[in-house]
């Protein structure tokens, strides 16, 4: 299973910066861009990009 993290803010504005910063100090990608559909305020998700020499351990694929 993926690591997701998201980030709310009050405004697309503030939500995209979290997202963008998010980003670059967690080695992240943007997985949902800032929507306000989901009730209070706006909402961002992004997911971890795993390692491109990642070998999987043993009982893990």
């Amino acid at each position: 299973m993926a690591i997701r993290y998201g980030v709310i803010g009050d405004t697309r504005e503030e939500c995209m910066q979290a997202l963008t910063e998010l980003c670059e100090r967690l080695n992240a990608q943007p997985a949902l861009l800032p929507s306000d559909t989901f009730g209070n305020g706006w909402l961002a998700r992004a997911r971890a990009i795993p390692p491109a020499d990642h070998t999987a351990e043993p009982g893990q694929q």
